[in-house]
């Protein structure tokens, strides 16, 4: 597994800096790909910067939106195969969106089939180009009892999800927040292989917030609390033989006050030392 810097996952936009030097001085090793410069630029001009830094190309997400009406998936589900063509020449290989864990419109059981059906094709898609896809469970009660039904909202039950697609390439996007919010344990993480996650994010709690009570939007620094085990976190990803990008995604109020290379640099600077203290290695 390696570090790699999600611009937009810290709330910093990708062309207000270099973020190829950016996301190299910070310590990252990788660097989700703007697959829109993959067809403008060609595969080897894209790949370019890449190798200059010896930077990884990290992941992208779905751009098929799977909770819209029919007419609007269908014509992003059409746009999908160039898209994964595009991600495959180049590398980029895990895909990933996140599932509600709630509905208003859709009981359970309903609501699972309705999420085969969608997400059934979109995974064959991606697979006819060498490419994963990564679900995302949302963790947090808060969040959950905000809607009338509930959904899948733990790492077990998106796993189920996961074989229900049955397509053989759909895994988790593995999030240490929704991880610690859904009551997820160690011994939960040592069940994964590296064919079980196709992404991982990375950040910690507030402090002095019960777990049932952490919303969302809230989050730290990873790190900067302790409240989210992410030394034991980030061992059992290691155990798991994961072999993606493990992206900071902290939705942090401290890092929207800085200039986006501040912003780079304190994010990796955070990730390396979580990093060190659980696989002691820079």
């Amino acid at each position: 597994m390696f570090r790699n810097l999600g611009p937009g996952a810290i709330g910093v936009d990708r062309n207000a800096l270099d973020v190829f030097s950016a996301a190299r001085e910070a310590g990252f090793d990788g660097l989700d790909p703007d697959l829109g410069q993959v067809a403008e630029l060609g595969p080897a001009a894209f790949l370019r910067p890449y190798e200059e830094r010896g930077l990884r190309v990290g992941g992208w997400g779905l751009p098929v939106p799977l909770q819209a009406g029919g007419e609007q998936y269908r014509a992003a589900l059409d746009r999908l195969g160039p898209t994964a063509a595009a991600a495959a020449s180049v590398g980029a290989t895990r895909c990933a969106t996140w599932i509600p864990s709630c509905s208003d419109e859709r009981p359970f059981s309903e609501n699972l089939a309705f999420h085969v059906q969608r997400l059934r094709p979109v995974a064959e898609t991606l697979g006819e180009h060498g490419c994963r896809l990564g679900l995302e469970f949302i963790g947090p009660r808060t969040f959950l009892r905000s809607k009338k039904y509930p959904f899948i909202h733990t790492m077990e039950g998106m796993l189920e999800l996961c074989e229900a697609v049955g397509t053989g390439n759909v895994g988790l996007l593995l999030d240490s927040w929704h991880w610690y919010t859904s009551h997820g344990t160690l011994g939960d993480l040592k069940k994964l292989t590296d064919a079980n996650i196709v992404q991982v994010h990375i950040n910690d709690a507030p402090s002095g917030v019960p777990v049932d009570e952490q919303v969302d939007s809230v989050r730290e620094i990873m790190g900067e609390t302790g409240v989210i085990d992410l030394t034991g976190f980030l061992r059992a990803l290691r155990d798991a033989g994961y072999t993606g990008p493990v992206t900071p995604e902290p939705f942090s109020a401290k890092l929207k006050e800085m200039s986006p290379a501040e912003a780079v640099s304190y994010a990796g600077a955070a990730l390396k030392v979580v990093w060190e203290e659980a696989l002691g290695c820079a």
